[in-house]
C-alpha cells in the first residue's frame, strides 16, 4: 500500500549523500505514491546526475524514482517547485538530499493530516542523528500544536525535512530565493488563513547541526538577510504593521548575533 504523497528532494553535488535520503523514503512503513530528485544542474562532472540513476535502479522495487534534470542551476526553490508542478498526489513532502526520516513519517502524519482536513501543512519535531539507524524510539503518545502567524514571526518552526503540505495550496517558493526561501513560503502560506500544525513527535532528521558548519546553514549573514526580506514582503502585503517590521527586524538582528556566536 502506497500513499498519496509525492516526495520532492532537490539534488545538488549530493552524491555523497543522496541514498541516505533516498533509502529513509524506500524505509517508509507506507511508501510514498511517487519521489522526484531534482538534479539542479550540479557542477560535479555528473557524479550526482549519476547517483540518482544508480538509486533509480536500485530502489526500483519499493519506491518510484523520477529524475527531474534541470538545465540550468536555479536553487533550491526552483528545483521544489519543479518537482511540486510535477507531482500528481494530493499532498507534497519535502527531504532535502543531507536529511532523513523516520520509517513511519509518512504514515503517521499522513494519517493525521487525513483525519484533519483543516490542515493546509504540517511539521515535526527533528533531531540531529549520526547514523540512519540512530533514529530514536518514538512516543506512544505526543502532542499537537498549531503553529500561529505570531509564532513564525518569531521562529521558523516548520523545518523543510519535515513538512508536508496538500499540493492544492496556491503558494509556491520564491525563484531565485537561496535563503529563506523555506520561511517566507510556510509563514505566507500561514499570513493568508491556511492553517498549519506542529506534530511533537521527532520524525525527521538531519546529520548536522543547522549552524557552524559547512554549507548553506552556515551563511548566517545571508539568512538574516533573508529573514529581513520576508518582513519586508508581509509588510507589502499587509500582514504586519509598520512598527511591527522594526520590531521584528530587530529581533531578528539579535538571533543573528547569538548565532554566530555560538557557531565561532
Amino acid at each position: 500500500m502506497r500513499v498519496q504523497v509525492s516526495v520532492v528532494v532537490p539534488c545538488y553535488r549530493c552524491s555523497e549523500t543522496i541514498e541516505r535520503a533516498v533509502a529513509s523514503i524506500a524505509q517508509q512503513t507506507l511508501p510514498p505514491e511517487e519521489v522526484f530528485l531534482i538534479e539542479d544542474c550540479s557542477d560535479d562532472e555528473g557524479k550526482t546526475l549519476d547517483s540518482l540513476y544508480y538509486l533509480q535502479t536500485k530502489y526500483q522495487a519499493e519506491i518510484t524514482l523520477n529524475i527531474i534534470a534541470l538545465e540550468v542551476n536555479g536553487g533550491p526553490s526552483v528545483a521544489r517547485n519543479a518537482g511540486w508542478e510535477a507531482a500528481t498526489a494530493p499532498y507534497i513532502a519535502f527531504l532535502d538530499a543531507d536529511d532523513a526520516w523516520h520509517p513511519r513519517k509518512l504514515e503517521i502524519q499522513l494519517a493525521w493530516m487525513e483525519a484533519h482536513p483543516e490542515a493546509a501543512m504540517t511539521g515535526t519535531q527533528s533531531q540531529v542523528i549520526n547514523r540512519l539507524q540512530d533514529v530514536p524510539e518514538l512516543p506512544e503518545v505526543y502532542g499537537v500544536k498549531e503553529v500561529k502567524f505570531t509564532h513564525m514571526l518569531a521562529v521558523n518552526m516548520l523545518l523543510t525535512r519535515s513538512v508536508i503540505i496538500r499540493s492544492s495550496v496556491p503558494h509556491r517558493f520564491l525563484a531565485g530565493r537561496r535563503y529563506g526561501e523555506d520561511y517566507l513560503l510556510w509563514v505566507s502560506t500561514i499570513a493568508d488563513g491556511n492553517r498549519a500544525f506542529l506534530l511533537e513527535v521527532p520524525l525527521s532528521y538531519s546529520f548536522k547541526r543547522d549552524f557552524g558548519v559547512a554549507g548553506l546553514s552556515s551563511q548566517l549573514w545571508l539568512m538574516h538577510l533573508g529573514v529581513l526580506d520576508t518582513y519586508r514582503r508581509l509588510y507589502q502585503a499587509g500582514h504586519i504593521s509598520g512598527a511591527m517590521r522594526i520590531l521584528l527586524c530587530a529581533y531578528s538582528f539579535l538571533k543573528f548575533i547569538r548565532l554566530r556566536a555560538l557557531s565561532s
